[in-house]
Order: C-alpha cells, then sequence, then structure tokens
C-alpha cells in the first residue's frame, strides 16, 4: 500500500456507511433518547439485549457483536501478553503522546471540543481510558468482556458526530470532505499504535519486532470494529510509519482548542499526581514524547524537569533488569501495571462508568461562527545544504 496526497484526498470522502444508517434512522423516527436509555443496560458482550430496543439498533447490535472472521487468535494472544508485560507503559504513551497528538490536528481538537459540555470537561478523556482499559483485559474479545459493547457504542458516538454537523452545516464538506472520515479513523489508530510504540522506544522500553507487531495488529483489529475500511488502513509497521508521517504533514498544526484541550489534560494529571511537587512532571512527559514543535503549538509549559525526564528511559532500564532477572520482581511489577491502570481510570472516571452516549445535540458554542474549514497546512521548514 502506498499513501499518496491523492489517496488522502479519497479517504476524507468516506464516512461508515453502516454506523451512518443506523443513527440517521434513530433521529428520523425519533429514537435517540429511547435508544441512549435502554443501551446504558447493554454494557458486557453476549448479555441478552434489553426489550424495545429500536429494530435497526438491535440489528446493528448483532451484526457487529464479534470480531471479523478473518482475526489470528495466536497473534492476538502475542497481543494481550504485550499489553501485560508494558500496561503502564502504554497507559503512560496513550495519556501522554496519543491524546495529545489528537489535539494537534486543528479539526480534530474542533470537534472534541464540540462535542463534550462545558460542565465534565474531562469526559473525552475519561471515555478513551476506559475504552483503552476495557480493550487491555484479558477478556477483551470474548462474552463478557465490556470492551466490545463499547465499541459498538463508540462506532455509532463517530456516526452521531457526522450526522450533527452535516445536518446542521456546521463543517464545510466541499473543503474539508465528510467528518471524521475514514482518513481521521486511521490517524487516529495510528495514534494509538505505531505512536504509542515510537512512545516506548523513547522511554527505553525494550521490544521484541513480534511484541510490536502484535501489539499494532490488536489496533487493526479495533480498527475494523470501529468501522474502518481494511482495505485502505495500513497492514504493516512500515505502511504505518508512512500513513501517519503524510497525515501529521498534511494537518497538524497549532489551534486554540488544541491549546485547551491539552491544558485539560495536564490540569487532570496533575490532580491524580500526589501533592504538588510534582505536578510539572505532566507537562515535561507530554513534551518530551511528542516534541519541542508540537509541545509549543499546544502550549504546554516549560517546567524544571523537562531536563529531569529524560532520564526516565534508565530507570525503566532498571525496572526491566529486574523484571528480567526474578519471576517474583515480573508478577509484582505486571502487578503494579495494572493496578496504576485502574487507578488512572478510577482518576479519569470519577467513579463512573461511561456509556458512549449518541448526542442529540453538539455543544452551541462550537468554537467557529459558521461551518468548519480548512486551515492553511503546516509545511516542514526548508532544509540549507551547507
Amino acid at each position: 500500500m502506498t499513501c499518496t496526497e491523492t489517496s488522502m484526498d479519497a479517504l476524507r470522502q468516506a464516512g461508515d456507511d453502516l454506523a451512518d444508517a443506523v443513527v440517521a434512522e434513530l433521529f428520523e423516527r425519533g429514537e435517540v433518547g429511547k435508544f441512549n436509555t435502554l443501551m446504558r443496560y447493554v454494557s458486557t458482550a453476549g448479555a441478552p439485549l434489553p426489550d424495545g430496543l429500536p429494530d435497526v439498533a438491535r440489528e446493528y447490535l448483532q451484526a457487529t457483536s464479534v470480531p471479523p472472521a478473518w482475526v489470528d487468535w495466536g497473534e492476538m494472544e502475542k497481543a494481550r501478553l504485550f499489553f501485560i508485560d508494558n500496561n503502564v507503559h502504554i497507559s503512560t504513551a496513550l495519556s501522554f503522546a496519543s491524546m495529545p497528538a489528537c489535539y494537534v490536528v486543528p479539526h480534530i481538537a474542533k470537534l472534541l471540543s464540540a462535542t463534550h459540555g462545558l460542565s465534565y470537561p474531562s469526559k473525552r478523556m475519561a471515555e478513551t481510558g476506559q475504552f483503552t482499559v476495557y480493550l487491555m483485559q484479558p477478556d477483551a474479545f470474548e462474552a463478557g468482556s465490556r470492551f466490545l459493547p463499547a465499541a459498538q457504542k463508540v462506532r455509532l458516538l463517530h456516526a452521531s458526530i457526522r450526522h450533527h454537523l452535516k445536518r446542521e452545516n456546521r463543517w464545510d464538506t466541499a473543503a474539508m470532505g465528510t467528518p471524521i472520515c475514514q482518513e481521521d479513523m486511521i490517524g487516529g489508530q495510528m495514534f494509538f499504535s505505531l505512536l504509542v510504540l515510537d512512545s516506548l522506544h523513547r522511554l527505553g522500553i525494550h521490544m521484541s519486532v513480534e511484541g510490536a507487531e502484535a501489539y499494532f495488529y490488536a489496533w487493526r483489529v479495533v480498527g475494523a470494529i470501529l468501522g474502518i475500511d481494511q482495505d485502505a488502513a495500513p497492514k504493516t509497521l512500515e505502511e504505518a510509519r508512512q500513513f501517519l508521517d503524510l497525515y501529521m504533514v498534511r494537518h497538524m498544526g497549532p489551534s486554540e482548542e488544541g491549546a485547551h484541550l491539552t491544558r485539560q489534560l495536564i490540569d487532570l494529571y496533575e490532580e491524580v499526581v500526589p501533592g504538588t511537587l510534582f505536578d510539572p512532571i505532566v507537562s515535561a512527559l507530554i513534551r518530551y514524547l511528542i516534541g519541542d514543535t508540537c509541545a509549543d503549538w499546544l502550549q504546554v509549559p516549560r517546567t524544571r524537569w523537562d531536563t529531569l525526564v529524560k532520564t526516565v528511559p534508565h530507570l525503566l532500564g532498571v525496572l526491566e533488569t529486574i523484571e528480567d532477572r526474578s519471576p517474583l520482581g515480573a508478577w509484582a511489577l505486571d502487578r503494579l501495571g495494572h493496578l496504576t491502570s485502574i487507578f488512572e481510570l478510577s482518576s479519569l472516571t470519577r467513579g463512573r462508568v461511561m456509556h458512549y452516549a449518541v448526542p442529540e445535540q453538539l455543544k452551541k458554542d462550537f468554537g467557529v461562527s459558521g461551518p468548519l474549514r480548512r486551515t492553511h497546512r503546516w509545511t516542514p521548514p526548508a532544509t540549507t545544504m551547507s
């Protein structure tokens, strides 16, 4: 697969036909509120669907209740072991690299700002944290898991945002293509897969090629469940690199919404860190993992920890040595990673279960006076040959 400007432009025109049709019918029949109420009782895979669920929703949930038939479960087992071995590191990368990377894409930042109320500004982070923790559970794709129903709901959430933006003329479709298009969905998949692997490498985490490929494969499966066209999505790490590089050059840049979302992210995690002495490590980790250019665009503050955080790979190297040499140490660190993730999820959600409801309307303060339009593309500075 070769990514080009032309192929990427084509992906901007495509949404998710299945989910879009379901959402359109729910709104047409006035059944969104009923659907949201009943879907609060749909939280585990394989559980009976509630009576009274709209027919179109019931058909959708049944059609998307199992992973794709092509899934290699041997590869997924490798991914599960990779999750266990790197639990806390993956959570760190997702929180301090993947999420900020979303905010570096201005139109994505505007969308995220548009879909959550001011009364709970960290809702997006809480939903994402819960989703990824569900994914990293050993039974994520089995009956009784919470991941599959969450994925089904997130897919409809994306479709509902497309529905609102088009219906309310709040998106410049002619210039921008479809909101939450295939290009953006694949880009998001790259943020949560390839960018995580890049961050683990930057943190000095030792990974086998086999483990990294399995982790990437798991997110390919997730992407398929979320409605990403697998004929268009990268299938190898090499293809993923090509896609992500071109996607970021096409779209990344500064925005008011991106800086605001990043400030919310920093504030949220500073609340998680005990006391105030270590608060600056949150900003320092973000800057270290996404680089100074992106961090400056997002107005990530510079702190005295910016230099100290560079020693993190050495500390993690010591912990990995303990893990390699001691079975008890390995068990203790894996358990610590699991408990850390659970604590982080509890802090993010504030003890709530996030239900990924289909919004009946978007925020009124969308941040633009009229349709959202394409901003000027950032271009890398020219290099001078001496």
